[in-house]
């Protein structure tokens, strides 16, 4: 066989690799596929698949890049095909939602590949780079044709677009009913036309004149017993054990971490693990109640006054968690985008955990429409969402460009325009106004 022919072959098998890859995935899942799996259907040898493909994770990453650049190619039809300056990332996501198994498979890798020693690692911190750029460029043309208010900074507005677009296909998965991407992303498109920070001058001094008491304390959904409990060597030994699970979860998921790697990591035999959390899923629990504990310190309203000031305080938890807790940033990525499927043992944790997460801050945004901080032509529903996807969408970024990405800034810069600098002042019957009061035409 001449060397053209080998090679000619050797594509073949390769794109055939690919094509089983993709089709189990989408139908099995990507935890739920094994690489004998895919070289069955390939009709290849397990060490013939291996020639290929060194690991699942190469082939996921391969897989995702098929999706990437049909995306890309579909990016630039629709470009081509739209009226000047119109905007088309709502066209696109709807494409996303058509395409089977993308939403899936690309959630698996986002949280599977920001682990810096991934092999996709690079290829998504790729990603987001050419996202930003396309965005960028798509914004600026939209503000020559008078689509988008020329206030805007458009670097910002395609960090957090993006990041929101990614944590919305996110939610989309965990709650279907709740959360309609396309839709999300055409109303949030509209309001660029308005300047930044807008609200109708007409809304000025238009609120209570007592700030809205503040809803209870975000949810602690999962909680650890044994955290608190017995012996102060008993404890430090727990305490070992969550870090060096925490850690290999961020690293290598639930999924594909054993008890046993986890034993070795601590140095303890695999019983001992077992005499302080019986099972895996204990030991997963544990985790997530640990994030639970972190997340309710952000969120700490204690001294706050009105709604309008809790949301404002998010921003200053944010920085101390990717500072100070980059670990559970680092976990929460990871797990969050792997229990996509109802079989995960952590599948229902998110799922109500978003719920909660939506309930919570929707009513926060209610009280800051009471109170005059909120703009009546924003929705606190729609808010709520927006504001949970943007800030898992940045933290996503974070992990692929901690230099590029400060999801403090971000998300103080997002609610300044949400909430436009109008705070009740002393009585409560007074605002000071700080934007533009009229829409761009």
């Amino acid at each position: 066989m001449t060397t053209s022919a080998r090679q000619t072959r050797a594509a073949a098998t390769r794109q055939r690799i690919l094509a089983a890859a993709r089709e189990l995935f989408v139908a099995q899942g990507y935890r739920s596929t094994s690489l004998r799996d895919i070289a069955a259907a390939a009709s290849v040898s397990h060490p013939g698949l291996l020639g290929h493909f060194a690991s699942k994770d190469d082939l996921l990453a391969e897989v995702v890049a098929e999706f990437e650049q049909e995306n890309a190619d579909a990016f630039a039809e629709t470009a081509a095909a739209a009226e000047p300056g119109a905007l088309i990332f709502a066209e696109l996501a709807a494409r996303n939602a058509r395409t089977p198994g993308y939403l899936e498979l690309f959630a698996a890798l986002t949280g599977e590949a920001s682990a810096p020693a991934h092999p996709a690692h690079e290829r998504m911190r790729e990603r987001y780079a050419q996202m930003h750029e396309l965005s960028v460029d798509a914004l600026q043309e939209s503000v020559i044709h008078g689509v988008i208010a020329p206030d805007r900074d458009l670097d910002g507005e395609s960090i957090r677009h993006t990041a929101a677009w990614d944590g919305l296909q996110l939610l989309s998965q965990y709650l279907p009913d709740r959360v309609d991407v396309v839709t999300m992303l055409e109303e949030r498109e509209s309001l660029w036309a308005m300047p930044f920070g807008w609200r109708d001058p007409e809304e000025v001094g238009a609120c209570s004149d007592q700030p809205a008491p503040l809803p209870t304390a975000f949810p602690t959904l999962w909680a650890d017993a044994a955290a608190d409990a017995g012996y102060a060597v008993g404890r430090k030994r727990r305490a070992q054990i969550l870090a060096d699970a925490m850690h290999l979860f961020s690293r290598s998921g639930y999924g594909d971490t054993s008890l046993r790697d986890i034993a070795e990591a601590v140095g303890v035999s695999k019983s001992t693990l077992l005499h302080h959390y019986g099972s895996k899923e204990m030991l997963l629990s544990a985790v997530l109640s640990e994030r639970d504990r972190a997340i309710q310190a952000t969120l700490d309203t204690a001294g706050l006054s009105t709604a309008a000031e809790a949301l404002r305080a998010i921003p200053e938890g944010a920085r101390h968690s990717a500072v100070d807790e980059p670990g559970l940033i680092e976990v929460y990525a990871v797990l969050s985008c792997e229990a996509v499927p109802e079989a995960h043992p952590a599948h229902d944790y998110f799922a109500r955990r978003f719920t909660e997460g939506i309930d919570y801050f929707a009513e926060l945004f209610r009280r800051a429409q009471v109170e005059g901080a909120l703009p009546a032509h924003r929705d606190p529903e729609h808010e709520a969402v927006w504001l949970i996807a943007l800030w898992d969408g940045l933290q996503y970024q974070w992990l692929y460009d901690r230099d590029a990405v400060d999801t403090g800034d971000q998300l103080r810069a997002h609610l300044a325009d949400v909430l436009p600098g109008a705070e009740p002042r002393a009585g409560g019957d007074q605002f000071a106004a700080t934007t533009a009061s009229t829409p761009s035409p």
